[in-house]
């Protein structure tokens, strides 16, 4: 198992600030005079900020309430285990391993806010209002959806080691059809636009039970274009459909998803159980295994691919402004100087879609690269055209010079960067995956003396030995050869728990205590014994505890060192 993880500020990792602050650089030299001249923000999206380019990767989880997202968030793996008796409080946690404040799950709509999910060192909640006024904070450009929506935004910080590495935004959930008529009171599709473009990942979740596409769900979508790239789709409670289901469910789905976003390119769509349940025994839990941590690889990749995300937005962001430039200066050019300017106005405005393939002839500027016709239109009816500025040559050269040189010079540094930088871009495997966590234990069963205890810990009974009738039972059961079950039978045993094999290899390398390849009574009963204590909550140390070692190695050990 990888045992690196992303620390401390992304400014400080190496040289890849050094990409990072040339990036910077380019936006306030080249790109913000461009968007200033041209008043891009008026039309689009506000201006970066520092924040923009210093703040870590960020995962907006998003879909119809009671999808499971807030439990995505809150909770790790943690599986119903056959033959041991597990309470049914056991619940399946899976990205931040703890609960955050304010956050409730039902079937009802219990998120009515979006919530930022942020590392900190005390817990905390910032409310929306003095949130957008922390310049360390991406969150500032959110001022103008006004208070409405700022009383419904919050910032959540905990200490969190996953929280160290990504930032989540976690979002109410989605209406149905039922609900479609209630109004928010804000623009819930352009707040979703603002996250997707500065978001890493956008994971959208579905249940299994019910795909109906509600209006606002669609406008949600309507939202995202653009942004596919960035998009994971979660179909989610996939184990409490059989495998007939699961295929017309998925397929349904997958058609349903291509009406919305009308791409010939396919979506990722994941296969899931991301929920406060324990996973059902199904026919293709495997395939949920699988799914699951695929989705969850993809998300801890998030930190080593953050420059590169932000390098692509900043030069989506450029070919738009670029169009943008092109659009305001003709329509400057064709407006009259004194006579019949507002007749004049409502017809270019009506000419729109003409005038942008005019331009794309022109100037050559990709019909990818232009905004939405129909939303330009709406927005240009209240502009005055007078006021627009013609093409200033300087800044179309800058600008060209940014996409054509800037850009194509920082990609041998980013990816140098890379090599030198990729054991330090990540979040550990184990942090998403619930194995351990340093120095925090609780106190049982995995607790660690301190130092200076040694009378205690050999004093100690095993406390695996008051349940070992149990757990020898299972072990006899499993026909052992000479008092020791091999390597293969054990992982046959152990992959019906269900739990993450990255989990399970963890254990067997605690519990394999001689590293001989097989497990005699008492190591698989410690194994047993890890794996009941993981499902009730706590976390499996990175090392064996002295007191957790059986009462025959504890001896062998001890001949051992005094020979």
């Amino acid at each position: 198992m990888s045992n690196w993880r992303l620390r401390g500020d992304p400014k400080t990792i190496g040289g890849v600030n050094v990409v990072t602050e040339e990036l910077r650089n380019l936006y306030y030299k080249r790109l913000l005079p461009i968007e200033k001249h041209y008043s891009f923000h008026h039309y689009h999206s506000p201006s970066y900020e520092d924040a923009d380019f210093d703040n870590k990767p960020m995962v907006l989880v998003m879909g119809q309430y009671s999808t499971g997202k807030t439990t995505f968030i809150r909770y790790d793996i943690l599986m119903q285990l056959d033959g041991i008796q597990v309470k049914s409080t056991s619940v399946c946690r899976y990205l931040i391993e703890q609960d955050f404040l304010g956050s409730r799950v039902g079937p009802e709509p219990t998120t009515d806010c979006f919530t930022a999910l942020m590392h900190g060192e005390a817990e905390g909640i910032i409310p929306g209002n003095a949130l957008t006024m922390d310049p360390k904070k991406p969150f500032r450009n959110l001022d103008p959806f006004g208070n409405t929506f700022l009383n419904r935004f919050q910032c959540v910080q905990m200490p969190n080691q996953v929280l160290e590495s990504i930032t989540i935004i976690d979002t109410p959930g989605i209406l149905t059809a039922a609900r479609k008529k209630l109004s928010r009171g804000y623009d819930f599709p352009a707040v979703l636009r603002w996250f997707a473009e500065r978001v890493d990942r956008i994971i959208l979740l579905f249940d299994a039970h019910k795909l109906e596409f509600s209006d606002e769900l669609t406008r949600a979508f309507e939202a995202l274009f653009g942004y596919e790239d960035k998009l994971r789709v979660v179909l989610n409670k996939a184990d409490r459909v059989d495998s007939q289901q699961l295929m017309r469910v998925y397929g349904a789905l997958m058609w349903s998803l291509g009406k919305v976003f009308k791409t010939p390119e396919i979506l990722r769509v994941y296969v899931g159980s991301f929920w406060s349940e324990p996973r059902q025994m199904c026919d293709h839990y495997q395939l949920i295994d699988l799914e699951e941590e695929d989705l969850l690889a993809d998300i801890r990749n998030l930190p080593h691919n953050a420059v590169v995300r932000k390098l692509n937005d900043l030069v989506k962001r450029a070919r738009l402004v670029r169009a943008h430039a092109h659009i305001i200066g003709y329509l400057k050019e064709e407006m009259p100087t004194l006579f019949c300017k507002e007749s004049k106005k409502h017809n270019l405005i009506y000419q729109l879609p003409v005038i942008f393939t005019k331009i794309q002839q022109q100037h050559r500027v990709p019909a990818g690269d232009f905004p939405d016709c129909t939303k330009m239109q709406e927005q240009l009816l209240s502009q005055n055209f007078s006021k627009f500025k013609k093409l200033k040559p300087s800044l179309m050269a800058s600008l060209d010079k940014l996409l054509n040189n800037d850009i194509a010079n920082l990609v041998p540094l980013l990816q140098q960067q890379e090599l030198q930088n990729k054991p330090l871009a990540g979040v550990l495997d184990g942090e998403f995956l619930g194995t351990f966590r340093r120095d925090h234990y609780k106190r049982h069963p995995f607790k660690e003396f301190k130092d200076g205890d040694d009378s205690e810990q050999d004093s100690i009974e095993w406390i695996v030995e008051k349940h070992k009738p149990k757990y020898d039972e299972i072990f006899y059961n499993l026909s052992p050869n000479e008092g020791k079950l091999s390597g293969a039978k054990v992982k046959e045993w152990m992959t019906t728990t269900l739990l993450p094999n990255s989990v399970l290899a963890h254990i067997w390398r605690l519990s394999d205590v001689d590293a001989d390849g097989m497990l005699d009574n008492e190591e698989f009963a410690l194994a047993v014994h890890l794996i009941e204590g993981k499902l009730e909550g706590h976390w499996l140390p990175r090392e064996l505890p002295s007191h957790l070692l059986p009462p025959s190695k504890r001896l062998n050990m001890t001949d051992e060192e005094s020979n």
